[in-house]
């Protein structure tokens, strides 16, 4: 029996919520999150922390990844691998994630972090699922 989506609320990812990360969507093996940028997470460049853009992307990963793991399942990031393309000071972005492939206990997954029409970073990971 698939997980409960609906407990993906507020309150659901503390370290989300402390840097302003909030899902916008989630099913079916995808999800998208977004986060407004904030000086608070900002560099010493004056530009957005990467890790907060790792964070969306670890995170976007197991929101997804939630929808298509048993009740009796959870996950943890076993590695990601990201690129960052472009600077970020100001605005949106958007984290579009998807299930690549899910086996019963490795997951691949994809995440790309937009701001409007640009590609900011792009990243793909592997998760453990193990039973509770």
């Amino acid at each position: 029996m698939p997980k409960n989506i609906s407990d993906m609320h507020k309150g659901f990812h503390p370290f989300g919520e402390l840097i302003g990360l909030e899902f916008a969507a989630i099913g079916d093996g995808r999800s998208r999150c977004e986060l407004e940028v904030k000086e608070g997470l900002f560099n010493p460049h004056g530009v957005l922390h990467g890790g907060a853009i790792y964070a969306m992307a670890d995170t976007g990963m197991g929101g997804a990844l939630y929808t298509v793991l048993d009740e009796n399942e959870l996950c943890t990031t076993v590695e990601i691998k990201i690129a960052y393309f472009k600077a970020v000071k100001s605005g949106k972005l958007v984290c579009e994630t998807r299930v690549i492939e899910r086996h019963s206990r490795i997951a691949i997954l994809e995440s790309e972090v937009t701001a409007g029409d640009k590609l900011v970073a792009k990243a793909l990971g592997t998760f453990y699922i193990y039973e509770t």
